[in-house]
């Protein structure tokens, strides 16, 4: 059975799909697809740092587009590289990075929503973000495949965009400092589970097992122990 994310992704690229095919035909390099996605992005970035929070929220989700369309024009065009899927990802930090710099230089700076703690949070959801990244890479160079944990980039996409774009600065700003908080928590959520998961997958099953059974065979031999001492009959002179 489909989640619901699974049924809007499909209904998203079928969307999509002409714009997909007019590339296709136009034999458009899928490098200067991901660079024009990066670009927009930061250009929404600005938008958000000047407070226009709705009007960046549109521009956000116009463009994710883009991450969408240079894998797929790669896969259709036979121009899958090494080089494009290490370029990709590296402009993804940038554009995860610039997004949430964006919006930590509007809580900065906004006098009427002018926020410390916001400020904080942001940066925080900035490293949990960039840690996320991090330790699926690390993994995949050990050869694991941590694609795992509560939030994943694609998600993170539509959180920083669609109720930005839907609500702007609706209810004082509780919808957008909402969206900065849950990012931030589930993203250093999505690290940590990451980080269990390799340790998990690098650990031996048998070590693991020995590990657990000294440990139950002290929890259960020191107690007996202490009442057999403390019950022996002492020596006589």
């Amino acid at each position: 059975m489909k989640s619901p994310w699974d049924s809007i992704k499909v209904g998203y690229l079928r969307l999509i799909e002409p714009v997909a095919d007019y590339l296709v035909r136009h034999r458009v390099n899928p490098n200067v697809i991901t660079t024009i996605g990066t670009l927009c992005t930061i250009a929404a970035a600005v938008i958000y740092a000047f407070g226009h929070i709705s009007i960046a929220g549109w521009v956000l989700g116009l463009t994710a587009l883009f991450d969408v369309l240079d894998g797929t024009v790669a896969r259709r065009t036979g121009r899958e590289t090494k080089f494009g899927a290490f370029y990709d990802s590296s402009l993804d930090r940038v554009s995860d990075g610039m997004i949430l710099g964006g919006l930590t230089v509007f809580y900065a700076t906004d006098t009427p929503r002018h926020s410390v703690a916001m400020v904080i949070i942001c940066l925080l959801a900035i490293i949990g973000t960039f840690l996320t990244s991090y330790t699926r890479a690390r993994a995949d160079a050990l050869g694991i495949d941590a694609r795992v944990g509560m939030l994943q980039r694609p998600e993170r996409v539509v959180l920083l965009s669609a109720p930005q774009a839907f609500f702007g600065l609706a209810f004082h700003g509780l919808v957008l400092a909402a969206i900065v908080i849950l990012l931030a928590v589930t993203s250093w959520i999505t690290a940590v589970q990451r980080i269990a998961f390799v340790h998990a997958a690098t650990t031996p099953r048998a070590d693991r097992r020995e590990k657990s059974v000294d440990l139950s065979s002290q929890s259960t031999a020191s107690p007996d122990g202490a009442r057999a001492a403390v019950h022996a009959p002492s020596p006589r002179p």
